[in-house]
């Protein structure tokens, strides 16, 4: 029978879910699975397993009940860092104009266009509601003293040139990304060079106008939390075409990013997950340390002590799996992979108000800016609960959360509410609650939303994503 290590790399899409299979590779490791090893069970250091899972997030709490559907008799444990399962998604109560109310600090977002979860919200009897849009919407780039703009459309008003080079630069771009295999990204045309540049260098070379270069620049800041030169452009493309296109990476509109929010937080759909495994397999506050493996068994140590088993399934993001150490040492290409592998950075944060006052004055809330040293935000929308209780979130994101993150809170929210005064009105003073997170600040998790590739990254060592190494 082989059994094998295998290993994940999995995120938010701009803190908006995408939780998908791993086109059999994982799943048709589980259903070799076919018989019950031999347990013992004389104290913790001396725990047998069938499989453990590194990772109660989505991904490694999916994986382990894929793997009890396939197999009952299995033995499986989930082992989480933190004090909580969800990963990235953790829902809070918060102040509210009704008294507390819920509302997710991690990712929020999910879409009729990814199936697998909201078969599972479905599953689990839950429901959406949808990202509310009606109004004006603000638009704001160019510096803090360029004008500021409102539209009501799916895009804000350019100039004719402006306008001009958007459509041939989003034409060109959405061209590509159908040339793009989401399963094997250099098996697509031009993929070594692609993978050569940065999406900087891209929209250097095909973009003239010096605000569309702005808007694309916020929009790496906003989807991926990082810079466009810090990104491989074929990565782009790859990410792009598994959204089913770049604009839908960006819009709230039907089948995108944005479209549909979960009533009673994200978080949930982890706890029910747990419920269903069974809250006994799922070890919180056991951080793995190192997993050592031989011809028979697995040893697997962590900060609250060792248990053995017969296969790992690290589903952990890459970056936090590189910080395990591996006996015998995981592949050279594997290792590459794992290390090379940057987060992005990105600080959420949540207001509360008495009133939705920017819906009674005619705006949806939503508001993308380029940040500035006064500004610190990127982009917000509306927040409000399905409870009605009034709110806006917005991220801090790239290098504008590298700039503001190491300064005072107080500073930091100072710094939002004035924007909002500046864009909404002098309302968006007369809040209640002003609640952040900065994800790169929270231990075993070290940013978000997603893990991306630099350049060279897929042409050299993408082979060995999925590649067992071993158990």
């Amino acid at each position: 029978m082989d059994l094998r290590l295998f290993s994940s790399c999995s995120g938010n899409f701009g803190f908006t879910f995408s939780l998908q299979d791993s086109r059999g590779v994982l799943f048709a490791c589980a259903s070799d699975f076919i018989a019950l090893f031999a347990q013992t069970a004389a104290g913790m250091s001396k725990e047998h397993f069938d499989v453990v899972v590194v990772g109660a997030g989505l991904s490694g709490l999916s994986a382990a009940r894929r793997l009890q559907k396939r197999n009952p008799q299995l033995s499986v444990l989930v082992l989480e860092a933190k004090d909580r399962v969800g990963g990235r998604t953790v829902s809070k109560d918060l102040p509210a104009a009704n008294g507390v109310d819920q509302w997710d600090m991690g990712g929020q977002w999910v879409s009729s266009s990814q199936t697998h979860v909201m078969e599972l919200i479905q599953e689990f009897g839950l429901e959406v509601f949808p990202q509310y849009t009606k109004g004006k919407k603000v638009h704001h780039v160019g510096g803090p003293y360029a004008k500021i703009k409102t539209y009501t459309t799916s895009m804000p008003s350019y100039s004719p040139l402006t306008l001009l080079d958007f459509t041939q630069l989003l034409w060109r771009v959405d061209h590509l990304t159908k040339t793009v295999s989401v399963e094997d990204p250099m098996s697509s045309p031009n993929a070594e060079l692609y993978d050569g540049m940065t999406l900087h260098t891209f929209i250097e070379k095909h973009v003239w106008t010096t605000q569309v270069k702005e808007e694309l620049a916020l929009c790496s800041r906003i989807v991926f939390g990082m810079e466009p030169s810090q990104i491989s452009f074929l990565y782009f493309l790859m990410y792009s075409a598994a959204a089913g296109g770049t604009l839908r990476l960006l819009e709230t509109t039907p089948g995108s990013g944005q479209e549909f929010k979960v009533k009673g937080g994200t978080q949930q759909l982890s706890e029910k997950l747990a419920e269903q495994i069974g809250k006994e397999r799922v070890r919180l506050g056991a951080a793995v340390t190192t997993i050592c493996q031989n011809s028979e068994n697995i040893k697997v140590t962590t900060s609250a002590g060792t248990v053995t088993c017969k296969a790992v399934i690290v589903a952990c993001p890459s970056h936090l799996a590189a910080q395990i150490r591996y006996e015998p040492a995981l592949p050279a290409e594997r290792q590459s992979l794992t290390q090379c592998l940057p987060i992005g950075h990105m600080t959420k944060f949540i207001v509360t108000y008495p009133t939705a006052f920017w819906k009674e004055k005619g705006f949806s809330g939503e508001i993308v800016a380029r940040p500035s040293e006064n500004c610190p935000l990127s982009v917000t929308f509306d927040a409000t609960s399905p409870r009605g209780n009034p709110a806006l979130v917005g991220f801090i994101t790239g290098v504008q959360a590298r700039d503001w993150c190491d300064r005072k809170m107080e500073e930091r929210r100072d710094a939002v509410i004035s924007s909002l005064v500046k864009y909404l009105g002098p309302e968006a003073s007369t809040y209640i609650h002003y609640e952040e997170k900065d994800w790169a600040k929270e231990e075993w998790s070290g940013g978000c939303p997603v893990n991306v590739m630099t350049p060279g990254m897929l042409t050299y060592y993408h082979p060995s994503l999925r590649k067992p190494c071993d158990r």
